[in-house]
């Protein structure tokens, strides 16, 4: 990935950074280029995460996101270099990343990518009656 295209991603101070949430960030125009033809792929990105310190600012986001139209990539690759640039600048607690390509060739992919830090536990959802 070239180097600014990294560093249009900016974060802000994370308000709550006692709490886990959940923060949930759905994109639905991620388009990259096939690197076998170079056709366009799109795809629906489905971004959640547990913030520590940090959040991924939304704009900065959109801005990096659409930065992937003229990049040739993989489907598994690009989702995971979306994740490792996300986890390195936001160093979240937990972080997934779903990227739901669309249809080529009669064939659907979804790409998940996980990324959890060492020290963090998950809470015990809570079932209400």
């Amino acid at each position: 990935m070239s180097e600014t295209l990294a560093t249009r991603l900016d974060y802000f101070e994370n308000p709550s950074p006692e709490r886990d949430y959940t923060i949930r960030i759905r994109i639905p125009e991620f388009t990259c280029l096939c690197p076998k033809t170079g056709q366009p792929d799109f795809a629906t990105l489905h971004l959640e995460y547990v913030a520590d310190q940090r959040c991924v600012e939304l704009k900065s986001l959109k801005l990096y996101i659409v930065g992937f139209r003229d990049e040739g990539a993989f489907h598994e690759a690009v989702t995971n270099r979306i994740l490792n640039d996300l986890v390195k600048l936001c160093e979240p607690r937990f972080m997934r990343l779903s990227a739901e390509f669309m249809v080529r060739g009669g064939i659907y992919t979804t790409v998940v990518a996980e990324h959890q830090a060492p020290s963090w536990v998950s809470t015990t959802p809570v079932s209400l009656p």
